[in-house]
């Protein structure tokens, strides 16, 4: 298998920064591709042992284009996360004044981020998406856009200048970045974990939600994200991405997995790994019932009660 991580690029991406901030970086060769899909068909196909992408912002919730890619195609795993807070600077080619800016670019998930703050210095400034805010860098050091949000870090590397930084709507602004892997069995519990699953219902009834939401609440099990995606079927077709606290090996999701296994039409597991946010000190106080010895004294009282032994 190739000693290589692919990751959305071009270089000078926030993806890069919050790649390197991972020791085995260090060993592996890291390589730039043009999109998440690409980045993560590398890894489909081989061509890289793992894929680097965002998945969601503090501003927007999940990054679509990454949970549809998830959802579908060949099972990939996640196996890591990381957060990186994030805060944009304007990048404009030497001599570029704020007067001069017609057309600004960046990812579409930077938009949100940044609408307050075009709304009061860049009211009639064009938006052009780019495939990532690195790529908008190099499409203004080409001349195609006036402008472009990116990381400051990213001028350098296309020859821009930082007009403006420190840019954000909302403070402590974050992203949440992936590792994703072709499947494998999950690294062992550290006692701070996530885990996600993309869930398919049935059919569509009244109810239809809670039940399945149900089957994390009855256990004790705090949800993490829920977001909805459209499964291509038509209007009203929807599956569910899902994070929630805890690893597939703690009893309590391990029989929510079942569950949900049970009742919908089709689960994806997509890993459980360690959470980014929280040591093992910080993480919630577990539920009264909900502890993997609660959940092993009452599978053995069961047990008792099937052999006649009250």
């Amino acid at each position: 298998m190739p000693a290589s991580y692919a990751y959305l690029g071009p270089e000078g991406t926030f993806t890069e920064v919050a790649l390197r901030t991972l020791p085995e970086a260090a060993t592996r060769e890291l390589i730039p591709y043009v999109s998440v899909q690409s980045a993560l068909d590398a890894v489909r196909t081989g061509e890289a042992e793992a894929a680097f992408v965002p998945i969601e912002n503090s501003v927007e919730g999940g990054i679509t284009t990454t949970l549809d890619e998830l959802v579908a195609g060949a099972p990939l795993m996640i196996y890591r996360e990381v957060l990186l807070s994030i805060t944009f600077a304007l990048l404009v080619r030497p001599g570029t004044k704020i007067s001069d800016i017609k057309t600004v670019s960046a990812h579409p998930a930077a938009q949100p981020q940044v609408r307050n703050w075009m709304k009061a210095n860049l009211p009639d400034a064009l938006w052009e998406s780019a495939a990532s805010n690195a790529d908008a860098a190099r499409l203004v050091q080409e001349g195609q856009y006036d402008a472009a949000f990116a990381g400051e870090f990213a001028a350098a590397r296309y020859g821009l200048e930082a007009l403006e930084t420190e840019i954000h709507d909302a403070e402590n602004a974050q992203t949440r970045f992936v590792l994703v892997g072709r499947p494998a069995r999950p690294a062992a519990p550290t006692g701070a974990d996530k885990t996600s699953v993309v869930i398919w219902q049935r059919d569509d009834h009244p109810g239809g939600l809670r039940d399945l939401l149900g089957e994390f609440a009855t256990r004790g099990i705090n949800m993490m994200l829920l977001q909805s995606r459209p499964t291509g079927a038509g209007i009203g077709n929807y599956c569910f991405c899902i994070d929630a606290e805890g690893h597939i090996s703690d009893r309590r999701v391990a029989e929510a997995l079942s569950g949900l296994k049970r009742i919908c039409l089709q689960v994806r597991f997509l890993g459980s790994y360690p959470r980014a946010d929280v040591r093992v000190d910080g993480v919630r106080p577990l539920f009264p019932g909900t502890s993997d010895e609660e959940f092993l004294a009452a599978a053995d009282w069961v047990a008792h009660c099937q052999d006649g032994r009250f």
